[in-house]
């Protein structure tokens, strides 16, 4: 299955926490904490230290390839909403660094992207 490639502006964040991201087919917890540092409005980059995967073969590997294509879900704490989308990068960054790139569900409406992106510090906005 080939993907389609959406092309939106990026624009850096804050850090936004996040907690939970998990698998959808089978409501495994992939991550129990990490944070978006970029977003537009086709999806977003979460960044993930090594300690905060859950499964113990993530941990043990350099490799989250095998979450590629994986719908996944995750909650944002600060402010109390749920986002999902599929993966569509994994990569290690180094020093058990990760990045996962997950792009928004085609449900999800185009402005409603648009207003969470807007809405989404950029950094040191919150200083």
């Amino acid at each position: 299955m080939k993907s389609e490639r959406r092309v939106a502006g990026r624009k850096a964040v804050e850090g936004i926490l996040i907690s939970d991201l998990t698998a959808i087919t089978n409501y495994a917890v992939i991550a129990k904490a990490g944070r978006i540092v970029n977003a537009s409005t086709s999806g977003f980059l979460l960044e993930i230290e090594r300690k905060d995967l859950v499964p113990k073969s993530l941990r043990e590997n350099l490799n989250l390839e095998s979450l590629l294509g994986q719908h996944v879900a995750l909650y944002l704490p600060q402010m109390n909403l749920d986002l999902d989308g599929s993966v569509t990068r994994a990569t290690h960054m180094g020093k058990g660094r990760f990045v996962v790139g997950v792009d928004f569900s085609y449900e999800v409406p185009e402005y409603w992207r648009a207003c969470l992106v807007d809405l989404l510090p950029m950094p040191g906005e919150m200083s």
